[in-house]
């Protein structure tokens, strides 16, 4: 199977597009790693969260942002590395933040066309204050679904 970046010799133009959007939004904030041994490329970076919160033992988290392998169809992963952030709400099992509710649509989920890294970076980002908030609050802020009833 070949991989959606390309090859180290020749990498695709989505990911030239995904390079720079990234280094345009964070600069060098995000290093890419791309496996020796294979396996999914990804983003990480280190964050500095500017919140006081009891409930946060350090400023600084470290994001992934994983890319799959059917990508742009289905978007990148986020998780925080570290430190340790668990959340009953909003997070899969395996540390995976819950980004967008898919059947919300492109309009308000990941639109496989103009979502990048960018936009999950972004979120993850805003997901790591959300998760705060929460925990000082008991509420999660923002509209936490979109779907019409």
């Amino acid at each position: 199977m070949s991989e959606w970046w390309g090859t180290r010799q020749q990498v695709a133009p989505r990911l030239r597009v995904e390079v720079e959007a990234m280094r345009a939004a964070f600069q060098d904030t995000f290093k890419l790693v791309v496996p020796q041994l294979g396996g999914p490329i990804y983003w990480l970076g280190t964050i500095e969260i500017n919140l006081v919160s009891a409930y946060m033992k350090q400023r600084d988290h470290i994001l992934k942002i994983l890319y799959p392998d059917d990508f742009p169809n289905r978007p990148p992963e986020a998780y925080v590395v570290r430190p340790k952030v668990y959340s009953e709400k909003h997070q899969f099992e395996d540390g995976q933040l819950c980004l967008f509710n898919p059947k919300d649509g492109t309009s308000y989920g990941w639109n496989p066309t103009k979502g990048t890294a960018v936009t999950v970076a972004a979120w993850g980002i805003q997901w790591i204050y959300a998760h705060y908030t929460w925990k000082a609050t008991g509420v999660w802020p923002g509209e936490e679904e979109r779907i019409a009833r």
